[in-house]
């Protein structure tokens, strides 16, 4: 059999390149030599050597994370080169990446999701205003972004000059969320028109930090991941639906991974991870591990996903 030739591609211009580079470390000791020619590729270096191989390549593994690699650019440079990729196209990508955009999608779809107001850098918004709108404590996050990169909780004046001083170097659109007090969930999904719905996973981070920040996320043994989640049957089955309406929301394609809190008999939609971290300690290879797959198999899974895209 004639091994297909995947392009690999991480690392990028994002704040999250580290991650993106240890993803693709992952992705590439765990494709099958048998099945894969790889070649490995960084956007920030690059892309002139990507279009001078684009004739010779079957599918891109797209393992980046953040603007310039989660947001759209890569996607639409692919489609240009006519090189089929795993993951969402464009438009999900690029609705997905916009927390306000994918925010009024959610609630168009019927989700719920916690009340948000928008600032703009060099725009006066007060701390009052804010508060009198969505409450306190409250986030404040870049509206483009991942990994919880720029995010901050915020209890009174003070802190959110701070905090949005921070979270404005990653973004000129911040996000002031209210802070929904609950049980973090995520919900992991794969297939294009048929979905597998995989097991929730709860994250429990440990009394160090505050939410599911950075640190949180990609360092070993500072969180708790549940999976599958000891939610019940009930709540399991409506968390899952809620990652379904979210993935179909934001025309996604291939998989996704939507992030969620529960609180008060009510489940609300944060966010929606296209291009799902790919470490040691990643969610989305954790729930699929769950179900069955090894991560040689997701990955061989989500190839046929990007070579049926582009059928």
């Amino acid at each position: 059999m004639k091994k297909l030739t995947v392009a690999l591609l991480s690392g990028g211009i994002s704040p999250e390149r580290d991650v993106s580079l240890k993803s693709g470390d992952e992705v590439f000791r765990a494709l099958d030599e048998e099945r894969y020619l790889v070649r490995r590729y960084d956007p920030a270096t690059d892309l002139d050597r990507l279009v001078a191989d684009a004739a010779h390549i079957d599918i891109a593994l797209v393992i980046l994370h953040g603007p310039f690699g989660e947001d759209g650019t890569i996607q639409g440079f692919l489609d240009m080169l006519n090189i089929p990729y795993q993951g969402s196209g464009v438009l999900g990508s690029s609705v997905a990446m916009n927390k306000v955009v994918a925010k009024r999608l959610y609630q168009n779809a019927g989700l719920l999701a916690p009340p948000c107001k928008v600032m703009k850098k060099g725009e006066d918004c007060s701390f009052a205003e804010i508060a009198d709108e969505i409450g306190i404590p409250f986030l404040t996050k870049p509206v483009s972004g991942g990994s919880s990169i720029g995010m901050h909780i915020v209890g009174d004046e003070t802190e959110f000059e701070k905090a949005a001083e921070d979270s404005f170097r990653y973004d000129i659109h911040v996000m002031a969320e209210a802070y929904i007090r609950g049980r973090e969930i995520t919900g992991s999904v794969l297939g294009n028109e048929r979905l597998t719905l995989l097991p929730i996973v709860e994250i429990v981070p440990d009394s160090a930090h505050p939410f599911f920040d950075y640190k949180a996320k990609y360092t070993a043994g500072a969180t708790k991941e549940i999976c599958p989640a000891a939610i019940g049957d009930f709540l399991t089955r409506q968390a899952k639906e809620c990652a379904a309406k979210a993935h179909r929301a934001l025309c996604c394609r291939g998989y996704s991974r939507t992030d969620m809190i529960y609180a008060g008999e009510r489940i609300f939609v944060l966010e929606t991870n296209t291009i799902p971290g790919m470490t040691p300690v990643s969610l989305f290879p954790l729930s699929a591990r769950t179900a069955g797959l090894t991560f040689s198999q997701l990955l061989d899974r989500l190839i046929d996903l990007g070579l049926e895209n582009r059928k």
